[in-house]
């Protein structure tokens, strides 16, 4: 029997499509989203469904709703993004946590929290297991994201302890994918419209820091999987630990487009990690995930996704 599940965010990149899984499992789906990042053309495809609804809404106000289990998916996740109101991205993670903390608490649905591996900082473990308390700049640039989401960590354990509500944390190591805005200032839609543009790719240091890219398919399939899971509540990793040089993944997208261009340097942002790495351990333990998707074959999805996208730009 299909559940009430409300997805805040819903209309962002990874929002978009778990409101297109929930709503092709027959779960009556309330989308929520003040449209900051998040694109009414992701979902729009989905209005036509009888079991989706769209509200216009920003977490940093209550919500009133009946719902069985909560995704709470809303915060700008690129530094493009949450730089631009960096106060505005501390009240979306941290206000936003307790608004749907309480709607949890008031309806007893179980509500499930997109965090990040940013709340590993600037990791001196590596790979990142989730028993590492991090090494985050708390009054840096990136800090509205960083210690928002921690904060929203803290908040989501402090309720289920003291409220006894069913939380389930995760927190998503880089993801790309169709559907990522081509201006969010990300390395992989970077480099993809610029080598698609003919223009050279932007590395910001020496391009020797290294990432972990997930496909959005798979990252969508470990958060169902956790919020499926009973009698876990994490916090678990879930990305991918194919690990590469952001120099490798400049290669890889001009070899995967089939154009030619030059490398333009530009100084690292400040706090920017040097390494980054999921332990998927506990994620193999408990919920049986792991990535499918390879770099090859994920990236090839989202160059014609943006080429596509381009192409109506134009």
């Amino acid at each position: 029997m299909g559940q009430r599940i409300l997805v805040t965010g819903g209309a962002g990149f990874l929002g978009s499509f778990l409101c297109e899984r929930l709503v092709r499992e027959g779960h009556d789906v309330i989308c929520l989203d003040n449209f900051f990042t998040g694109r009414k053309k992701n979902i729009e495809h989905l209005l036509v469904e009888k079991n989706f609804e769209l509200i216009r809404h920003d977490i940093t106000f209550p919500v009133y709703c009946e719902v069985d289990r909560i995704y709470n998916l809303a915060c700008p996740a690129s530094p493009v993004h949450y730089q631009f109101n960096a106060v505005k991205t501390i009240k979306t993670n941290v206000m936003g946590a307790i608004h749907v903390l309480g709607l949890a608490k008031r309806t007893g649905a179980r509500v499930l929290q997109a965090s990040t591996s940013e709340v590993y900082g600037d990791p001196s473990v590596h790979p990142q297991r989730e028993d590492y308390w991090g090494n985050v700049n708390c009054i840096g640039p990136r800090s509205c994201y960083d210690e928002g989401k921690r904060v929203a960590e803290t908040l989501f354990f402090d309720y289920h302890r003291q409220n006894g509500v069913d939380i389930r944390v995760m927190r998503i190591f880089n993801t790309y994918g169709p559907r990522m805005h081509p201006a969010d200032g990300r390395v992989v839609s970077n480099f993809i419209v610029q080598a698609l543009r003919g223009e050279n790719l932007t590395i910001y240091g020496n391009g020797l820091q290294t990432r972990s890219f997930c496909f959005v398919t798979d990252l969508i399939e470990g958060m169902v999987r956790l919020m499926n899971r009973d009698g876990f509540i994490g916090p678990v990793n879930i990305g991918n630990p194919g690990e590469f040089t952001i120099k490798e993944l400049a290669e890889k997208v001009l070899q995967l487009t089939g154009k030619k261009a030059s490398i333009t340097r530009m100084p690292a942002p400040a706090d920017d990690p040097k390494q980054r790495k999921p332990d998927i351990s506990l994620a193999k333990e408990k919920l049986g995930w792991e990535p499918t998707v390879g770099l090859d074959e994920g990236l090839t999805a989202t160059i014609e996704y943006f080429r596509n996208i381009l192409k109506e730009m134009a």
